[in-house]
């Protein structure tokens, strides 16, 4: 070949290059980019078939492009080799420049489980003719040194090992090549990346409106707070449910919150519930108010919402209606505690009362420590009389120890005006001649009546319990023995008057007391028998008074 005809053949090579190296750059993905790349190799760089071996996410090679050869194609295509198999087959090969040359004389007979193909064609005379067990390699680095993938050539369409000038071409082309499969792969990484964000973003919108449904449309109540910054502990949103719950609109309730809406006792609660000091699968049960100024119950269970990276975004608190099962309990305590006829607290409910006053450390009702050291005026040798702050509240006698073996002794002050707890025992007389002569529904219409009249005549405060049968106790606090001798007879005036029943007048016989006081006792039951023994004496003075009338 002359030297012009090299030249002109060097220069129709660089336009073929040129023109695949531009087919190349104008794909759009990755598949098109690596197939751009085995047919430009076919058709303009002088080889008969071309592969591209894709390095994949896991290190191994894949046949991702075939040109030239459909039979070549079929046995190719997909196939995978290990990146062991072909750092081993590239380490062996006879550098050419950039490329890498794998004569058939090179001793590498097994070529492991890296795909491979032996054209059917002769082996010819010719000192450079191409070897079917020749291989050339292009391995195909980006700028940064990293390993895209394995270009891989065969057939020259000579017949003849490429000489240089074809080898730098193919190397150039190589080159081109790697940027342009690397830009591809990112452009697929990101176009990937882009289409999962999408995904992602779309799910998260779709999650986001089936939250905002499922809490707008909740059947119960449901309140968003905040959880950081300037917003901590505000409600953030209220749902409709519990709007209707508390008779709010959802603007006035955002701006009211739920902790002007506690009730006064409860306000501890929410607190705690809110500031996390109840567990977050716990409970809290308090009242909140409604807007027509009642309360109502309700159970707070509240749950943290995080977002992705972990970090608090709201508190979600559910709040349930609980105040018919409230009223349930309620009524359950009441029939527990209450009579179920008169509706007066029933004995065990008296019981109660009357223990939490001689509960422990509890001071005798009407009584009250002395403050140590205090001084007192002088009476006799070895006592000091001290007149108390409240100085008729303790009993006539009382004798408590003071520092230093000082006693100190108080003086009775007049009895009418001595003020403590004082226990009234009512016993009807003659109720078992009502049950005899008018029938037990009379009898129970007459203890409903005396109910109503002994609760109507005692001061505010003052308990009136059944105890059952026609017993009936008054328990007062703070009251005088005269108040409560007034109390007595102002309540025997009450019963004194017949009781209508079923058209009837019922004529009740009249009703004995007894008063029994706090500091006669030391236990409760103690204060009943002593008020109950005090009333059976004024019964037989009584019945022995209205003897001797007749």
């Amino acid at each position: 070949m002359t030297a012009e005809t090299e030249t002109h053949v060097r220069l129709a090579t660089l336009r073929l290059l040129n023109r695949v190296v531009a087919d190349l750059n104008a794909t759009r993905d990755l598949k098109d980019t690596l197939q751009a790349v085995v047919d430009g190799v076919v058709s303009g760089l002088g080889f008969g078939v071309a592969a591209v071996n894709l390095v994949r996410a896991d290190g191994d090679l894949e046949v991702a492009a075939v040109a030239g050869n459909d039979e070549l194609r079929k046995a190719m295509a997909g196939q995978i080799g290990s990146r062991e198999g072909w750092d081993r087959i590239l380490a062996a090969a006879e550098p050419w420049g950039p490329l890498r040359f794998l004569g058939h004389r090179s001793g590498l007979a097994d070529v492991g489980d890296v795909p491979s193909w032996i054209p059917d064609l002769p082996i010819g005379d010719h000192p450079e003719a191409w070897h079917p067990r020749d291989a050339l390699l292009a391995p195909l680095h980006t700028p940064e040194g990293d390993l895209v993938g394995v270009l891989s050539v065969d057939l020259p369409v000579d017949g003849l090992r490429p000489a240089p000038w074809r080898r730098e071409v193919l190397g150039m082309f190589a080159a081109q090549a790697a940027i342009a499969v690397d830009n591809a792969r990112l452009r697929s990484d990101m176009q990937r990346a882009v289409a999962r964000l999408e995904r992602e973003q779309l799910a998260l919108r779709a999650s986001e409106e089936s939250f905002r449904q499922a809490f707008e449309y909740a059947p119960s109540g449901m309140v968003m707070t905040g959880v950081r910054g300037h917003e901590q502990g505000q409600l953030l949103r209220a749902n409709d449910a519990l709007c209707r719950m508390l008779g709010y609109p959802a603007p006035v309730l955002k701006r009211l919150g739920l902790g002007a809406l506690a009730h006064p006792e409860d306000r501890p609660l929410l607190a705690g519930h809110l500031g996390g000091t109840v567990p977050v699968a716990g409970c809290t049960e308090l009242r909140l108010a409604r807007s027509d100024g009642t309360y109502r119950w309700v159970s707070l269970r509240t749950s943290q919402v995080a977002d992705g990276l972990g970090d608090l975004r709201f508190g979600l608190t559910h709040v349930e209606d609980i105040e018919d099962r409230k009223q349930r309990e309620q009524a359950l305590v009441h029939e527990a505690s209450h009579d179920p006829l008169t509706g007066l607290p029933n004995g065990r409910e008296l019981r109660a009362r009357l223990a939490a006053r001689f509960g422990p450390g509890a001071p005798l009702p009407g009584t009250a420590p002395v403050p140590a050291g205090s001084v007192g005026s002088v009476g006799s040798v070895g006592e000091v009389r001290e007149p108390y702050a409240d100085e008729w509240a303790m009993p006539a006698g009382a004798i408590l120890s003071i520092p230093e073996g000082a006693v100190v002794v108080v003086d009775e002050p007049p009895a009418a005006e001595r003020r403590g707890v004082a226990l009234l025992f009512c016993d009807l007389d003659g109720f078992k001649h009502i049950n005899d002569n008018f029938g037990h529904h009379i009898g129970d219409v007459v203890l409903k009546a005396v109910a109503e009249r002994l609760t109507a005549a005692v001061r505010e405060g003052d308990t009136v319990a059944r105890l059952g049968g026609d017993e009936f106790v008054v328990l007062a606090d703070g009251i005088g023995r005269e108040e409560a001798e007034e109390m007595a007879v102002r309540l025997r005036r009450a019963l004194s008057m017949p009781i209508p029943a079923e058209g009837l007048a019922v004529p009740l016989e009249g009703a004995s007391f007894g008063i029994g006081w706090a500091e006669e006792a030391a236990e409760p039951e103690d204060l009943l028998r002593i008020a109950d023994e005090h009333m059976y004496a004024n019964k037989r003075r009584r019945d022995r008074a209205q003897r001797r009338a007749g």
